[in-house]
Formats: structure tokens, sequence, C-alpha cells
């Protein structure tokens, strides 16, 4: 499984929720030891997640990651100033990041949200809960929860009634728009996936090691709303996940023998630090 990192450089984008973060209390500490060993060589980490900014953000100074993220499903890249020394074009600056944006606005999305109830579907939004309501369903810190709901390219939703799950992905799609499944919950958005976003940052990425490097990219997601992602890096990682049914994947992949981060570190041992033995 391992290979060589001769004339390569890596670049790995990974999902957050049931991934390199525990589905249940969110930590990560069965991957710390693989995050100090990355540090060290130097391979950047591409956060490529549903959460929002400020939930990434929050990951992001923990594990002191100064690299590019993706937010709400592809919807908005942002790239931290003078990360690329050349010139590429983005959409506005903020703060300390230049932002690319792909996805659908939420307010043209929450018109979509609005029709489906009209037509009796029973979905329930982020904005439809309260903070301590979806701080208390989630496991999530009440400030986290506050995070969570600052939602600007993608709707997350819950589907009460699981039957409507076929009709209501048939109308967002005819409408013009895409559905998609985390690891808890639906998310409504534009045109927008993780994989559009990945293409675009592995270009960027491309052009910024040059051709005396090959690039080596790796994803690493457990839900459906992965498959994107997956399908655009050099070699696609399925982290095991027996919380939601696990996504149908027409091409090939790693499968981790473990779940969360302790299969993410699993992998990413094998990948780059035991090509030696093989």
């Amino acid at each position: 499984m391992g290979f060589s990192r001769n004339n390569e450089k890596i670049v790995i984008f990974t999902d957050l929720d049931g991934t390199l973060i525990d589905h249940k209390d969110y930590s990560y500490i069965d991957a710390s030891k693989t995050l100090k060993s990355l540090k060290k060589i130097n391979v950047p980490i591409i956060l490529c997640t549903s959460k929002t900014r400020g939930e990434i953000e929050k990951y992001t100074d923990k594990l002191n990651l100064r690299h590019p993220f993706i937010a709400e499903n592809g919807g908005v890249i942002f790239i931290p100033k003078d990360y690329f020394s050349f010139k590429y074009p983005f959409d506005k600056s903020m703060n300390q990041y230049n932002v690319i944006e792909l996805g659908t606005p939420i307010k043209q999305l929450n018109k979509v949200i609005k029709q489906l109830k009209k037509d009796g579907f029973e979905i329930k939004t982020f904005s439809d809960m309260s903070v301590s309501e979806l701080s208390k369903e989630t496991g999530l810190t009440k400030m986290d929860t506050i995070r969570a709901k600052k939602r600007e390219y993608d709707v997350a939703f819950k589907i009460l009634n699981p039957k409507d799950k076929t009709e209501i992905t048939k109308i967002v799609k005819t409408a013009g728009y895409n559905t998609s499944a985390g690891g808890r919950y639906h998310h409504l958005m534009g045109a927008n996936d993780k994989g559009h976003a990945v293409k675009i940052l592995t270009d960027l990425f491309r052009k910024k090691y040059g051709g005396s490097l090959k690039l080596k990219t790796i994803g690493l997601g457990d839900g459906e709303n992965d498959i994107p992602m997956l399908k655009n890096v050099d070699i696609p990682v399925l982290v095991k996940n027996r919380e939601h049914k696990k996504p149908e994947i027409n091409f090939d992949v790693i499968y981790t023998t473990f779940e969360g981060p302790k299969g993410w570190s699993e992998t990413i041992n094998e990948l780059l630090f035991e090509s030696d033995s093989d």
C-alpha cells in the first residue's frame, strides 16, 4: 500500500466529522501522532468538509494548520493571503483570506427549502432549530453550535420521513440544485461539490511545486458527500463509519479497518511512513 516519496509532493485532502475527528466526541486524539509526523515532513493538510468557516478555524487553530481549506461542501475555498506566490483568480478578500466562491448564496437556497415545506415535505433545517436543541442533538458545545448555524452556501437539514428522500432529491435536481448526505444531515447546495473545489486547489498546488516535483494527492472521507472529493484525488480512502450507511462507490478506493481518526491514522501511516518495509 505504501509508495515512494522520491520527487513527489504529497497533499492530503480530508473530511472532518467521522474521518479526522470522531463522529461522536469530535476528538482527533487517535490521529495526533500521525498529524505531528506529517507536519515534520511538511505535508499540507487541506480540510474539506461540510462545516462552516468558523467551525473549521477552530481546528486549523488547534492543529496549527496554515493551509487553504474548503468549507460547506465545496461552496467556498479560503486561501491564506500570500500562501501562493503567484497570481490566481479569487472572488474577494476578507480578513486573512482570499476567497473563491463556488456555491449558491444561502438566501437562494432557503427559497428552495421554503417551497419543499410548502409542498408538504417534513424537513427541519439548522435555522429551524434553537442553539440548545441543535447542541443537544449533535453533542456540539453551544459556541460550536452557533458557528455551525452560520451557513452561507449550504443548508443542512433533516428529512423527518426517510421515505421522502428520493422524491426530495428528484425535485431539488429538477430545480437545478443538488442534495447530498453527510454523517448526520442532508445538505442542499448549488452546483458545487467537494470535488470541484479539490480540483481547483490541486491545480494551484501543482503550479506551486512546479515541474521538479510530481504532485500526489490523498483524499479521506466517510460519507456520500465525500465521493466527489475521493473521485478527484490520486489515492482515495473511505474511512469506516458504522453510524451511517456506507456510500456506494463504483471506483477503486482504500477501505480502512478502523473507524474515524484511528482509521485515518492507520491508512496515512501505511501510505507514507511504512513504505520502506513494503
